[in-house]
């Protein structure tokens, strides 16, 4: 048993010596794997992780998961000297509940060895890829959706080269299991895109078309036989782990867990019923089974992650460092309510017999959850990738009807303030984002007027479509909120629209 620091380190070893309460459903090792995940990242332990060690424990299966990290082999590390183990703490004001999951049958690492992910996804026994890969892994363009490759990703689909690249990954994986005729198997996104089942498909239909002269006779006909793309809606809020996460870990279990997570209690699947192989009784662990899962989608995207960007630009400008905090601004709860309640509910059809408007109180309520402690800077990050679904859609759908997308627009500008790189009070405010450069060219044209800003970044097609860039009443809206935001700051700005 490892030791680390004087404390020993999680492992099978302490299995026994857990809290009961603490310990995994499922052994690892003992399920044999059904799945490979893409992206061994914070959420998917806490999610996808969770709800198939359930599904196995209350129902069987050799659906273990083999974890895939593309490219950080720190998380691949930590797991595989805990014999794929690790902790996942529930974090409510109410306490906590931490409790060790064992649904992982492995882990590897992409980048150190492509050839082996490229094995394994042509493995018979692999009958399910899931991802959580972030929206900059796919490729596309957030205004059409359509692949937009990179050199590495063009390099993937066009030369003998090792894949270093997602769908480079999947297309290689696709052609060998094509070629070893290997059986069916379904693609799963577990990312936060509209459609993600569709874009997925997308992507690989698009993939294999770039590599068309290279392509074996019939393996894009097999894709299009064997290959099923299940869209998902996935919920669960998950911080970034810090040392605080290992030493609340440490406490409940008393080991140290290297690759601890925490989360909120609240989680929550929703699935195509698509799996040409089959799949976990995920249903058994609580997940929603259905034909659809746009509707879904639309309601997470625009009444929870629209709602969660809102929250991070305006609280990161007011100088708030949590989300939790940052509903603390005068006005700020109220504000967006009305987003929720004005735009977001009149911009889609929500699932059957599910309110907008309940389904957004308790979005409030998870978000005011003081312990998380989710920084309004990481929610802040990689804005061109999220703003296109978490509110563009909302305001192109809105003004499709006619109306003022009044509070929508106010995200908008709150994102092109933050984007500035100050806070209210002067504090620098970090850039991270694929178009970093690009916007930061903007501005240098836009010279710092809201007029010359907003048409600046409106400039930017791979965010803004044409129509929408081109709406002079929402320009006339993100104008005035960003003048707003400009002279007075978050909180006066606030105050004034209440």
């Amino acid at each position: 048993m490892a030791v680390t620091g004087g404390v020993s380190r999680l492992g099978l070893a302490a299995l026994r010596r857990l809290p009961e309460s603490s310990r995994p459903l499922v052994r690892p090792g003992s399920v044999p794997a059904g799945i490979v995940h893409l992206g061994l990242g914070a959420f998917h332990r806490a999610h996808q992780a969770v709800y198939t060690e359930v599904a196995l424990a209350r129902a069987g299966g050799d659906w273990g998961i083999v974890g895939v990290a593309p490219r950080s082999t720190d998380t691949v590390h930590k797991l595989a000297e805990q014999d794929c183990l690790f902790s996942v703490t529930a974090m409510s004001g109410e306490g906590n509940r931490t409790r060790v999951v064992g649904s992982l049958a492995g882990v590897r690492h992409a980048a150190s060895d492509p050839a082996a992910i490229v094995a394994l996804l042509a493995d018979p026994e692999i009958r399910v890829v899931t991802l959580t890969v972030t929206e900059k892994a796919y490729q596309l363009d957030p205004a059409t959706g359509r692949l937009r490759p990179d050199e590495a990703v063009a390099a993937d689909l066009t030369t003998d080269r090792p894949p270093v690249t997602v769908p480079g990954l999947l297309v290689r994986g696709l052609l060998a299991r094509a070629a070893a005729d290997a059986g069916p198997l379904a693609l799963v996104s577990c990312d936060n895109l509209p459609s993600n089942g569709r874009r997925l498909h997308g992507l690989v239909t698009q993939s294999l078309e770039y590599a068309d002269g290279r392509l074996p006779a019939g393996a894009a006909q097999w894709v299009v036989d064997n290959v099923s793309f299940p869209g998902t809606m996935v919920d669960r809020i998950v911080p970034a782990s810090t040392e605080r996460t290992l030493a609340d870990a440490e406490r409940a279990l008393g080991f140290r867990d290297l690759a601890a997570v925490a989360a909120e209690p609240y989680l929550q699947w929703v699935i195509e019923d698509v799996f040409p192989a089959g799949r976990p009784a995920w249903e058994r662990a609580g997940a929603v089974l259905t034909d659809d899962a746009g509707p879904w989608e639309s309601l997470k995207l625009r009444a929870l992650n629209g709602v969660h960007s809102a929250t991070a630009y305006l609280g990161a400008l007011a100088g708030r460092e949590t989300i939790a905090e940052a509903l603390e601004i005068p006005h700020l709860r109220s504000t967006l309510r009305r987003l929720i309640a004005e735009d977001v509910a009149a911009s889609f059809t929500p699932p059957e017999g599910v309110s907008v408007v309940d389904y957004g109180e308790e979005v409030l309520e998870r978000f005011a959850n003081p312990v998380l402690r989710h920084r309004t800077i990481q929610i802040a990050m990689d804005g061109t990738q999220k703003l296109p679904q978490r509110v563009l859609h909302t305001i192109a759908d809105l003004r499709a009807g006619g109306a003022r997308p009044r509070w929508a627009a106010l995200v908008v500008a709150a994102w092109m303030r933050f984007v500035q790189g100050r806070a209210d009070d002067g504090t620098p405010l970090p850039l991270d984002d694929p178009l970093a450069e690009r916007i930061r060219a903007a501005l240098a044209e836009g010279k710092a007027s809201p007029v010359g800003v907003v048409d600046a970044l409106f400039g930017l097609t791979e965010v803004f479509p044409a129509e929408l860039a081109a709406d002079d009443e929402v320009r006339e809206l993100v104008v005035e909120w960003l003048t707003a935001l400009d002279r007075h700051g978050v909180e006066k700005t606030l105050a004034g629209a209440a």
